[in-house]
């Protein structure tokens, strides 16, 4: 399993109209390739769309990005989107599938660029956080590991509110069960960005 992390720009006013658009062109012209998820920015950047699709193969997956690249009028946008990113990725191989559905109304979506190396030492403390910080790793969507761009990890998560996500993240910390073993050491820049689920949003 693979996932891509598709962000288009728009104007502020359009954000609606942009995610509308990209989901239904993925959803009428993909041959392969299932959206998950389809959020716009709230808190970070805003005027962006994130769309979260998974894939079954790193083939379909290329061949994905490369009929987006090619097109003439990707996302069915006309002339609102102004601007794309893609991003791959593969699954921390010790979590489940994103699993869909309604999961909370507020969506964390947090980006570690890793010191290169540091990805195996991610990973092994990551796979004991889980099991230690239960109640926090609930909240837990995803994460993967970038397969393009620097070493990378992005992880998703889901709350019903900002304050959930404050207690739960207060409550783990003073409990001592995060964060991941060694994992600040391990990070050189982090970014944060709050993103709200469309309303036909398969996460949500």
């Amino acid at each position: 399993m693979f996932y891509e992390l598709t962000t288009p720009s728009c104007p502020l006013l359009l954000v609606g109209d942009a995610a509308r658009r990209a989901a239904a062109w993925f959803g009428q012209t993909s041959k392969c390739g299932e959206i998950l998820g389809c959020w716009r920015t709230e808190l970070g950047p805003l005027g962006r769309v994130l769309l979260l699709r998974s894939f079954e193969t790193a083939e379909c997956m290329t061949a994905e990005r490369e009929r987006v690249l090619l097109s003439r009028e990707p996302f069915g946008s006309g002339d609102v989107v102004t601007a794309f990113g893609m991003a791959s990725y593969s699954p921390f191989p010790f979590l489940p599938a994103v699993r869909t559905g309604r999961r909370g109304a507020v969506y964390e979506f947090h980006t570690y660029r890793l010191k290169p190396g540091d990805l195996p030492p991610t990973l092994a403390g990551w796979r004991d956080a889980v099991v230690n910080a239960h109640a926090y790793a609930e909240h837990l969507v995803t994460n993967m590991y970038a397969l393009d761009g620097a070493p990378r990890i992005t992880h998703i998560r889901a709350f019903e509110s900002l304050e959930e996500r404050g207690r739960l993240r207060a409550s783990a910390y003073n409990a001592g069960v995060w964060p991941p073993k060694f994992g600040p050491d391990q990070i050189l820049e982090a970014t944060s960005v709050i993103g709200l689920p469309e309303a036909f949003s398969q996460l949500r």
